[in-house]
C-alpha cells in the first residue's frame, strides 16, 4: 500500500501546530499573569500594613487627645479619683523584662460622660498595651514566622461552635471581648472597651467602646454586633453553641445597644460570674456572620474572623480551612491595638509524640508540648540545651486531668457507674501517685478535687482518696459485684461480669501507658477494662453522645475562679452540655445555685469547699493529676514570657527570620 501526504494532511498538521503554539503561548501569559498577581497581591498586603498602622497611628493621637480632654474635665469637676493599681509583678522568663501597665481609675461620671448612667461611678481603663513589649527585648527583629506542634488536631475553628483547647487558643487571637485579663496579675482590664460601670446592686453592666476598634476587614466594631453575637448567635437554639449558651443563659437577659459605642448587659438573676460573662465575650462581625444560616454555621470548619491582632490567613467561604490542614494566622494589620512582631504563626497537628519531637529538632518547628518524660530527658542533654529553652510553670490553665464515670444511662441502660460506691472503688484502686512517678516521671501532683489547690476554694480537711485494693473490694462487694465463680473476674447477682470501655484519645505513648495502667489495676481486682482509642477529633462527638463507659480528659481554666455549673450542675446534663458525666446531686445543685449566687469572695470560697467535699465523697470523676505546663522553645523563639495566665504569643518575636515560611 502506497502513503500519500495530501493536501489535507498539511493542513491539518499546520493547524496542529498552530494549536500547540497557542497552548504554549497561553501557557506563558498565565505565568506571567501568576508573578504578576502575586507581586501585586505582596504590595496589596504591604499597602495594607502601612495604612493600617497609620490609621492605628491616627487613631492612637485621637484617643490620647480625647483622654486627656477627659481627664481635664474629670479634674476639674471631680477631684476625687481613686487608684486602683494594677502590679508589676516580674515575668519567669528568659529575657523578658517586667512590663508596666498603666492602672486603672474610678471617678464618678462628667459632663464629657453622656453615655453613662448618672449617679454610678465609672471605671475607666488605661490605654491597651503589652505586658512584654518584644520591640523593646534584646535581638528583636520585626517579621518572620513561628510554627507550634499541638498534640491534637482540632476539628472546627469556628467561634462558639469549636469547644477544644486548641481552637479556642486560635481564636484568644483573632478574636476579643470588652476586656481580658492582665497576664501578670489576672486583673480585669478593658480590651475593646474603654469604660463600663456596674450597678451596685448587680442587675445591670454598660460598656464604652474605644475609639477606632475594627473588625480585621476593616469594619467598626458597634454595639450592635455585641447585641447580634449574643441574642442571633449565642442564643439561636438553631446553633450549636450550647457549651457557651448553658453558661450565659442564666446570666444574661439581654444585650442592648444604647448607641454606636455603648452597650449594655441586664443580668438575669445576682450571680458572681455576671461582670466576667458579660465583659469576657467574644462579639462576632455582624456584618460576616448573619449570611449564613445555622445550618450552615453548624456545618463550618473554619469561618473565623474577628478583630484580633491575627486573622486566619485564607477565610475562604467557600474554601474553608479544614482538617488536616495547617491554621496559619497571619498579622492582622488593620489590628487597632499594638501590632504583633511576628507576621504570622502556624499551627500544625501530629500525633505522635516522636514525631513532635523529631519535627522540633529538626528545625520544622519552634514550639511544642513534651510528654512529661521527653521534658525530664532532653532538659539533661547537652546538644538539646545549646537549641531549646525548657519552660515549665504553673499557671491559671494548668487545670486537672480525670477520669470521668458515666453516671447515668448508656444505650438507654444504667451504667455500673451509676453506684457511688462502685466509683469510689475505682477511684481507691488506682495508685495515682505511682501513675505520676512512673508515667509522668514525678512531674505534677495527685488531684483531689475540682478546686485549685492552692485556691481560697480548696478544702484543707480533704485529701485524695489513697490507694486501697482492700478498700475497693469492699466497696464493690457492698454494690453486688464479686467473683461468685472463682474466675478471677466479679459478677453481680444476674451473672453479668464486670467490664467496661476505657475511651481514651491515641496517639500518644502517655495515654496508651495510661491506658495500660488502668487495665491492669483494675483486672487486679476482677474488672475487665477494654481499651477504646479513637482520634481526637471524634471527642467532642462521644460526649455530647454520653457514648462511652468511662472516658479520660484534662479541664483547664480560662479564669483564676471557675464556675462549676458547667462541669457539675445536673441541669448541665441536656441538650448535650459538659456535665457528659451525667452526675446528677441535690446538694451539689444547692451549693452550685448559692456559690453563684453569693457575691462575697470569702463567703464563696467557704461554699465551694463544700462542694468540693460532695464531690470527694461522690467520685464522679476520679481526680488523677494537676500538671504543670511544659514547653519546648527554639531558642530563636524571644520574649516567650511564662506568665500566671498562661502564654502570650501575640509577644513573640523570631529573631533572624523577617518572612514567614513558604506554606505548604
Amino acid at each position: 500500500m502506497q502513503n500519500r501526504f495530501g493536501i489535507k494532511d498539511f493542513v491539518s498538521l499546520v493547524m496542529l501546530a498552530i494549536v500547540a503554539l497557542l497552548v504554549i503561548l497561553s501557557g506563558l501569559q498565565i505565568d506571567r499573569a501568576w508573578q504578576q498577581n502575586t507581586i501585586m497581591l505582596e504590595r496589596i498586603r504591604s499597602l495594607e500594613g502601612q495604612v493600617g498602622r497609620l490609621d492605628n497611628s491616627l487613631a492612637a493621637v485621637a484617643a490620647s487627645i480625647a483622654e486627656n480632654t477627659r481627664v481635664v474635665e474629670r479634674l476639674g469637676s471631680q477631684p476625687r479619683v481613686m487608684v486602683v493599681p494594677s502590679g508589676s509583678d516580674q515575668a519567669n522568663a528568659s529575657g523578658a523584662t517586667a512590663g508596666t501597665s498603666a492602672s486603672a481609675t474610678k471617678s464618678a461620671p462628667t459632663s464629657a460622660d453622656s453615655w453613662a448612667r448618672p449617679g454610678v461611678e465609672i471605671l475607666r481603663q488605661p490605654p491597651l498595651g503589652l505586658a512584654s513589649d518584644p520591640r523593646k527585648q534584646p535581638g528583636f527583629q520585626d517579621g518572620g514566622e513561628i510554627t507550634e506542634i499541638w498534640e491534637a488536631q482540632t476539628k472546627q475553628i469556628t467561634p462558639f461552635i469549636s469547644t477544644d483547647v486548641y481552637s479556642r487558643r486560635v481564636q484568644e487571637l483573632t478574636n476579643e471581648s470588652l476586656a481580658t485579663l492582665n497576664p501578670r496579675t489576672l486583673r480585669t482590664e478593658g480590651l475593646l472597651a474603654e469604660a463600663w460601670q456596674v450597678d451596685p446592686e448587680g442587675t445591670w453592666l454598660r460598656a464604652r467602646l474605644r475609639e477606632g476598634v475594627r473588625f480585621s476587614d476593616g469594619r467598626p466594631i458597634t454595639a450592635e454586633d455585641f447585641r447580634w453575637t449574643f441574642h442571633e448567635y449565642i442564643m439561636n437554639e438553631q446553633i450549636e453553641a450550647e457549651r457557651t449558651r448553658s453558661i450565659l443563659r442564666d446570666s444574661i437577659e439581654r444585650v442592648e445597644a444604647i448607641d454606636d459605642r455603648t452597650v449594655e448587659f441586664t443580668f438575669r438573676k445576682r450571680l458572681f460570674t455576671n461582670v466576667d460573662n458579660a465583659l469576657g465575650m467574644f462579639v462576632l462581625p455582624k456584618h460576616f456572620y448573619s449570611q449564613f444560616t445555622p445550618a450552615q454555621i453548624n456545618r463550618s470548619s473554619g469561618l473565623l474572623m474577628g478583630s484580633g491582632p491575627f486573622r486566619l490567613r485564607d477565610l475562604s467561604v467557600d474554601k474553608q480551612w479544614a482538617p488536616p490542614e495547617d491554621i496559619v494566622l497571619e498579622r492582622n494589620e488593620q489590628y487597632w491595638g499594638p501590632r504583633p512582631a511576628l507576621a504570622s504563626l502556624r499551627y500544625k497537628a501530629v500525633n505522635e509524640e516522636i514525631g513532635r519531637l523529631n519535627s522540633f529538632f529538626a528545625g520544622n518547628a519552634e514550639i511544642i508540648t513534651p510528654s512529661a518524660p521527653q521534658f525530664v530527658s532532653k532538659s539533661e542533654d547537652p546538644e538539646w540545651q545549646v537549641i531549646t529553652r525548657f519552660n515549665k510553670w504553673v499557671n491559671m490553665r494548668s487545670g486537672y486531668s480525670f477520669i470521668a464515670w458515666n453516671c447515668g444511662e448508656r444505650n438507654g441502660k444504667l451504667t455500673k457507674f451509676s453506684d457511688k460506691r462502685v466509683r469510689q472503688a475505682m477511684t481507691h484502686a488506682l495508685d495515682r501517685e505511682k501513675m505520676i512517678r512512673d508515667i509522668w516521671k514525678g512531674i505534677g501532683v495527685v488531684a483531689k478535687g475540682n478546686q485549685p489547690i492552692d485556691g481560697p476554694g480548696s478544702n484543707p480537711d480533704i485529701k485524695p482518696w489513697p490507694f486501697d485494693q482492700a478498700r475497693a473490694r469492699e466497696l464493690l462487694k457492698s454494690a453486688g459485684w464479686e467473683d461468685r465463680n472463682n474466675d478471677g473476674v466479679l459478677e453481680n447477682e444476674l451473672g453479668e461480669k464486670f467490664q467496661f470501655e476505657y475511651t481514651y484519645a491515641g496517639g500518644s505513648e502517655i495515654s496508651d501507658r495510661v491506658a495500660r495502667f488502668v487495665k491492669d489495676s483494675f483486672q487486679a481486682i476482677g474488672i475487665v477494662v477494654e481499651p477504646r482509642s479513637v482520634d481526637w477529633s471524634v471527642y467532642q462527638d462521644l460526649l455530647k453522645q454520653r457514648d462511652f463507659d468511662a472516658i479520660t480528659l484534662g479541664w483547664g481554666a480560662n479564669a483564676p475562679e471557675s464556675d462549676p455549673m458547667q462541669i457539675f450542675h445536673s441541669s448541665s446534663i441536656k441538650n448535650q452540655g459538659d456535665n457528659f458525666a451525667q452526675w446528677s446531686n441535690a446538694e451539689a445543685d444547692r451549693l452550685i445555685d448559692a456559690g453563684r449566687a453569693e457575691l462575697d469572695p470569702d463567703k464563696r470560697a467557704a461554699i465551694w469547699r463544700q462542694l468540693e467535699a460532695v464531690l470527694h465523697d461522690e467520685q464522679p470523676y476520679t481526680f488523677v493529676r494537676v500538671p504543670p505546663w511544659t514547653r519546648f522553645v527554639r531558642r530563636e523563639v524571644g520574649n516567650v514570657v511564662m506568665y500566671p495566665k498562661g502564654l502570650e504569643p501575640a509577644e513573640y518575636f523570631r529573631a533572624g527570620a523577617s518572612t514567614p515560611k513558604p506554606a505548604n
